[in-house]
C-alpha cells in the first residue's frame, strides 16, 4: 500500500508540476511508448545478460512483496520465541531425545503445529530443527555450532541481496539508457534540418523524453524497490539471529526463559517486545 502511495506522490507531483507551470503534456504522452520501449527492452536485455538464471527467478519471485506489508512484527517475534520457549522445556524437562520426533518431523509435531504463523515457515522450521538435530546428536560443542550458524545466515544474506545488488545495477543503467533514447532522438531530429522550426522543436522535445524517463525510472521506481528489498532482506536476517542467540544460550547451560531473553535482545527496537510482554504470552501460551 505504501508503495503504491509512494509512487502516486512522486509521479503526481513530477508530471502535475510539469502541467501546472504550462507543459504540453500531449508531447510527453506522444512520445512516451516509443521511448519506453527503447528504455524498458534495452534495460530488460542488460538485465537478462548481466544475471544467471538463479537471480532473475529470485528477483521475480521477491518483486511481489513489495507490495506486502512488514511479516516481521512483534507478534511474530513473540510467537517465535514461545515456540523455542516450548521445544526447550520440553528437552530440560525430559531431555534432550524427548525432542528427537518433533525434529525428524516438525510437520507432525504438535510443538510446531501450535504456532502456525512460524511453523508454516520453511526458513524458520528448517533453521531450527537442522541445529536442535545437532544439539540432541551431540557431536558438536557451541562453539562449533555458533561458526556453522554464522556460515549459513551469511548464505542466506548473500542469497537475498542478490535480487537487491541487480535491481541497483539496473537503477544506475537506467538514465544511460535514457541518454541513447535521446541520442537517437537527437540523430533522427538531424536529419529533418529542413522542417519548420515548430517541427524541429517539437521532435527535440521529444528526444530530450528519453533522458527524463531514463532518470525518472532510476530513482523514482527502480531504485526505491532496491532499497525496500534490502531493508526485508535485514529483517528475514534477524529472525535467524533471534533463532541463534537463544539456542546458543540454551546449549551453554541457560534455561529457557532466559535463553529466550538472548534472543529477544537481538531484535530491532522497533519490533522487540518488552520483557513483560514476552513473559505474558509465554506463560498464556503454556
Amino acid at each position: 500500500m505504501f508503495v503504491i502511495i509512494g509512487y502516486f506522490i512522486t509521479f503526481g507531483c513530477v508530471f502535475g508540476v510539469f502541467v501546472a507551470h504550462g507543459g504540453n503534456i500531449k508531447v510527453l504522452l506522444e512520445a512516451l511508448p516509443f521511448e519506453m520501449i527503447t528504455i524498458g527492452g534495452a534495460a530488460l536485455g542488460s538485465f537478462i545478460v548481466t544475471n544467471q538464471t538463479k537471480v532473475l527467478k529470485s528477483t521475480m519471485a521477491v518483486l511481489p512483496q513489495v507490495f506486502k506489508g512488514n511479516k516481521y512484527t512483534k507478534a511474530r517475534y513473540m510467537e517465535l520465541m514461545a515456540m523455542l520457549y516450548d521445544i526447550l522445556q520440553k528437552a530440560r524437562k525430559e531431555g534432550l531425545m524427548a525432542i528427537e520426533k518433533d525434529v525428524e518431523a516438525p510437520a507432525e509435531s504438535e510443538i510446531f503445529k501450535k504456532y502456525p504463523t512460524v511453523g508454516g515457515d520453511h526458513h524458520v522450521i528448517e533453521f531450527t530443527t537442522d541445529y536442535l538435530r545437532m544439539m540432541v546428536s551431540g557431536n558438536l560443542n557451541s562453539h562449533e555450532i555458533e561458526s556453522l550458524m554464522d556460515s549459513e545466515i551469511e548464505t542466506h544474506h548473500q542469497e537475498a541481496h542478490a535480487p537487491v545488488a541487480a535491481l541497483t545495477r539496473l537503477a544506475g543503467a537506467l538514465p544511460a539508457f535514457g541518454i541513447v533514447a535521446a541520442v537517437l532522438g537527437v540523430v533522427n531530429t538531424m536529419g529533418s534540418v529542413g522542417q519548420p522550426p515548430s517541427v524541429l522543436g517539437g521532435m527535440i522535445a521529444s528526444a530530450l523524453v528519453g533522458t527524463f524517463l531514463g532518470i525518472l525510472l532510476a530513482y523514482g521506481a527502480v531504485e526505491p524497490l532496491a532499497g525496500l528489498l534490502e531493508q526485508k532482506a535485514e529483517d528475514a536476517a534477524k529472525e535467524l539471529h533471534c533463532i541463534k542467540s537463544t539456542l546458543l544460550a540454551s546449549m551453554q547451560g541457560y534455561n529457557p526463559a532466559t535463553a529466550i531473553e538472548f534472543g529477544r535482545k537481538v531484535l530491532f527496537s522497533t519490533e522487540r517486545p518488552s520483557f513483560s510482554e514476552l513473559e505474558g504470552h509465554v506463560k498464556g501460551k503454556k
